[in-house]
C-alpha cells in the first residue's frame, strides 16, 4: 500500500502532538518541519526567565522525536501551490504532501505602538526569557540598584504568572549580587478595566489580591501609547523604567495571509467541523477560529481530532466532526499559588498550585516516557542562574 504523506508544520504543541500521534501507523510518512529546534512548552517560560532551569521550557525536537518514524527538518514555511501539493520552504526546499496540517502557532503583536518592539522585553521563547534574566543580572551588576519601574505590560495569564515571581526573583538576585535590600516595584499595567479579563470577575478579584500580597501594584485602563529608551508613554504619561515587558498582543501567523486563506472577523484561519481550511489541509491550535484556541489543551485536542480522522479515513470510515472542548484554566500566581478555573468551578491557593503541578507532568508525559518525564517535571524546582556572580 503507498503510504499517505503527511507534512505537519509547527513544532509547538499541536504539532509535536500531531507527528507523534501518526508516527507508529504504517500507513503514513509523517515529515515535521519547524523554524525552530526546540519545542517550547510555553506554561514554565515564566519560570525560566526568573531563574529556573531552561529544560522545563525547552526540550530539543531530536530528542522527542528520536524514538518515532518522524522525518524533521529545520525549515520555515514559505509558499503553499496548493495544485500541485506542494509546500515550499526556506531550509528544506520543496515539500509534497497529500495531507497538510498547520499548527504555526502565533507571533507577537505589538499593534505599531512605536518603541516597543525596539526597547521591550517577552518571554515568548527560551531566547526571550534568558535576555530578560540577563538584562536584570546587568543592571543589578553594572548600576548597583534596581529599575525605578518593573513594567510588565498585559494582565493575561502570561503576565499574571511572570509578575507573581518577578518581585521575589530580584530580591534574591538583590541579595547574591551583595546589595543592601530596596524596595522592588514592579507594575503590572492593563488597557482593560480588570486583569485577567477573559475571565469572571471573581477570578480577577482573586488573582489581583493575591498580586498585592506580593508587592505588586496593579494599574488598570492603561494605554501604552509608546515606549523610548528610558520610558514607557503610558496615557500621555512617561514612566521611568528600562525593564518594559510586553506580554499583551499575539496575532496570527502571517504564513496565512500572505498565502490567501480565508480569514474571519477574529483574524484566524476559517475551518471547517473537521477542522479542515480547504480540502486536504488542516489548521490547528492557535491559529484556528474555534471557540478555545489560544491554550495548549485546545491545540493537543485539535491534534487528536485530526490525526484522528487521518486514520479513520485511512481505513475508509468516515472522519467525526470537532467537538470543542472547554479546558482547565490553570494561573500560577506567585510560589505556591495558583487559580484554577472550569466553567463554574473554582480553586485558589496552594491546592490549585498543587493542581498545576500535576498538570505540568501530564503535559511533560504527553510527549515523552515517563521516566524523562519526571526528571523533566522534577527540575521545575530547580535554578539555573546564567549570572557569574550569582554563583558566589
Amino acid at each position: 500500500m503507498k503510504k499517505q504523506n503527511v507534512l505537519i508544520v509547527g513544532g509547538g504543541f499541536g504539532g509535536v502532538k500531531a507527528a507523534l500521534s501518526l508516527s507508529a501507523d504504517e500507513r503514513f510518512r509523517v515529515t515535521l518541519i519547524s523554524d525552530q529546534d526546540d519545542f517550547r512548552y510555553y506554561p514554565a517560560l515564566y519560570h525560566t526567565a526568573t531563574g529556573g532551569a531552561s529544560q522545563v521550557s525547552s526540550i530539543p525536537l531530536s530528542e522527542l522525536l528520536a524514538d518515532h518514524k518522524v522525518t524533521y527538518h529545520r525549515a520555515r514555511a514559505m509558499h503553499l501551490n496548493r495544485e500541485a501539493k506542494h509546500l515550499v520552504t526556506k531550509g528544506a526546499g520543496t515539500l509534497s504532501y497529500d495531507s497538510l496540517i498547520l499548527s504555526l502557532g502565533m507571533t507577537t503583536n505589538y499593534f505599531g505602538i512605536k518603541g516597543l518592539e525596539e526597547y521591550s522585553f517577552g518571554i515568548k521563547s527560551l531566547d526571550e526569557a534568558e535576555e530578560l534574566k540577563q538584562h536584570i543580572h546587568n543592571q543589578l551588576r553594572t548600576n548597583g540598584a534596581v529599575d525605578q519601574h518593573y513594567l510588565i505590560v498585559g494582565g493575561g495569564p502570561t503576565g499574571v504568572e511572570l509578575a507573581g515571581v518577578l518581585p521575589g526573583y530580584i530580591k534574591r538576585a538583590m541579595q547574591r549580587h551583595g546589595l543592601p535590600r530596596r524596595a522592588v516595584h514592579v507594575e503590572l499595567i492593563e488597557a482593560m478595566p480588570r486583569i485577567m479579563p477573559r475571565m469572571t470577575k471573581d477570578v480577577s478579584r482573586a488573582t489581583a489580591k493575591q498580586l498585592r500580597k506580593l508587592g505588586v501594584t496593579i494599574r488598570t485602563n492603561q494605554k501604552v501609547e509608546a515606549e523610548t529608551a528610558d520610558a514607557l508613554i503610558v496615557n500621555g504619561r512617561p514612566v521611568t523604567s528600562h525593564t518594559v515587558v510586553w506580554t499583551a498582543g499575539v496575532a496570527c501567523n502571517r504564513f496565512f495571509q500572505d498565502n490567501g486563506f480565508t480569514m474571519t472577523p477574529h483574524h484566524k484561519v476559517e475551518v471547517n467541523e473537521y477542522l479542515q481550511a480547504e480540502p486536504n489541509i488542516y489548521v490547528l491550535g492557535d491559529n484556528a477560529d474555534t471557540m478555545y484556541s489560544g491554550v495548549a489543551q485546545t491545540a493537543l485536542h485539535d491534534a487528536v481530532t485530526v490525526t484522528s480522522n487521518l486514520q479513520r479515513q485511512a481505513s475508509g470510515k468516515k472522519p467525526k466532526p470537532y467537538h470543542r472542548r472547554k479546558p482547565i484554566y490553570v494561573t500560577p500566581t506567585g510560589p505556591g499559588w495558583a487559580s484554577v478555573v472550569y466553567g463554574k468551578f473554582r480553586i485558589y491557593g496552594r491546592v490549585g498550585w498543587w493542581l498545576r503541578e500535576a498538570a505540568d507532568f501530564v503535559a511533560y508525559h504527553d510527549y515523552q516516557p515517563w521516566w524523562p518525564a519526571v526528571q523533566r517535571w522534577r527540575a521545575l524546582h530547580d535554578t539555573q542562574e546564567s549570572c557569574p556572580l550569582c554563583g558566589q
